[in-house]
């Protein structure tokens, strides 16, 4: 399964991570795995602009939570850049200021089946491809990846679109800010630092019932 074009590259893995949960950090392990990624990058996003009007925890707890998960793994590493930036978090921004800040370093974009059936519809979708290989990641619930789909859309797109065959986890993060809030375990869906990071900010406790992760 690897690929040489995106050995040594950086994945990027944005996401609002309310909370990041075991799935999230599987995701990016067989990425790193299986294309041989230098590094993984986990950007928490300020302001999802695909989540407008939800009630999202404050960023600096989603951040705690993300430093939390990914410490012990020298693969993994956290940037603010999202966090720094004001108004609303684009994927195409945050690509632009990494190769800003480290022109050399090739970057590879991390992102699920569902977002990848709805990649048209991303601000500056073209300069994406422009900017950043896709490895996309399967999502239980959704179908399969179109390997087509980018070459149909943008057919004078050159980019490296890569596609893993799992880890297949059932997870959400609704589910678990819905677990939470009704006062239930959520250990073994996040590590055990986010668990009580969770109990000991008491997280979630007025969460409103939805099923968006």
């Amino acid at each position: 399964m690897t690929d040489d074009r995106l050995t040594g590259a950086t994945g990027v893995f944005g996401g609002t991570f309310d909370p990041i949960h075991l799935a999230h950090l599987a995701v990016a392990e067989a990425a790193r795995d299986a294309f041989g990624l230098r590094r993984v990058l986990f950007i928490p996003a300020a302001q999802p602009p695909h989540k407008p009007g939800r009630d999202i925890s404050p960023v600096e707890d989603r951040l705690a939570m993300v430093e939390a998960a990914v410490e012990g793994n020298p693969a993994f590493e956290i940037s603010r850049l999202e966090i720094e930036r004001s108004g609303p978090s684009y994927t195409v921004d945050t690509l632009t200021a990494l190769c800003e800040a480290a022109p050399g370093d090739r970057l590879a974009l991390i992102l699920s089946a569902e977002s990848y059936s709805e990649f048209e519809s991303w601000h500056e979708p073209r300069r994406i491809l422009d900017l950043a290989a896709l490895v996309v990641a399967p999502r239980v619930g959704y179908a399969d990846a179109d390997p087509d789909l980018i070459a149909r859309q943008f057919p004078e797109a050159r980019v490296t679109v890569a596609f893993m065959d799992g880890p297949r986890i059932r997870l959400s993060a609704s589910e678990i800010r819905q677990r939470a809030a009704d006062g239930r375990s959520v250990r073994y869906l996040v590590p055990d630092a986010v668990a009580a990071y969770i109990g000991d900010h008491d997280l979630y406790q007025h969460h409103r019932r939805d099923h968006r992760s």
